[in-house]
């Protein structure tokens, strides 16, 4: 929704024609703005426009457009980077969490539940006794080659050699699934 989209809050043969006019000095007194206060607190440009056309959608309908609108403007964004500083100067980081690094972040986060997905379906597909033992070998009970040896009924000396085949096969199976990682730099 835009200035251009509401008629009732501002007169309509105005309106436009006030966005077309005032759209380069909100955008130069912004940038003007966030610029000169590029030694305190951060300041976006682009809030701060938000903010002034916010304000000029919040007025009542009764009281039209600003009589002097290039003053108004200047005296909005001032009044709302005066009101960003503050909150920026009362904001304080949690001390008990820490920063959130960029494998914390969502997108991530899906991307890596849709490979374990993708991983576990594979395991699943697996011919004989490769589901049961991976998924014993990956536990997170972390057993060791006798308990799990003494749980799948095999013996302890063969799962080394069944765990390599099915490890390849898994490898097999994912290789047109799954884009193999880049190799940082190293032949293989």
């Amino acid at each position: 929704m835009t200035l251009l989209d509401l008629p009732q809050a501002l007169p309509a043969p105005g309106a436009a024609t006030l966005v077309r006019l005032l759209y380069p000095l909100v955008r130069a007194e912004a940038n003007a703005e966030a610029a000169a206060s590029a030694t305190g607190a951060a300041l976006d440009a682009a809030d701060l426009e938000q903010a002034v056309w916010l304000r000029l959608l919040e007025r009542p309908a009764g009281r039209g457009l600003p009589a002097d609108p290039a003053r108004w403007v200047r005296d909005t964004i001032r009044s709302e980077a005066r009101r960003a500083r503050r909150t920026a100067r009362r904001e304080r980081p949690y001390r008990d969490e820490a920063a959130v690094g960029p494998s914390g972040c969502p997108e991530k986060a899906a991307l890596l539940a849709d490979q374990r997905r993708v991983l576990h379906a594979a395991v699943d597909r697996l011919p004989g006794p490769c589901p049961r033992l991976l998924r014993a070998l990956f536990s997170p009970l972390d057993l060791t080659y006798r308990e799990i040896a003494g749980e799948l009924g095999m013996s302890q000396g063969s799962l080394g050699p069944i765990r390599s085949r099915c490890l390849g096969c898994l490898r097999r199976m994912l290789a047109a699934e799954v884009v193999a990682p880049e190799l940082r730099g190293k032949e293989r």
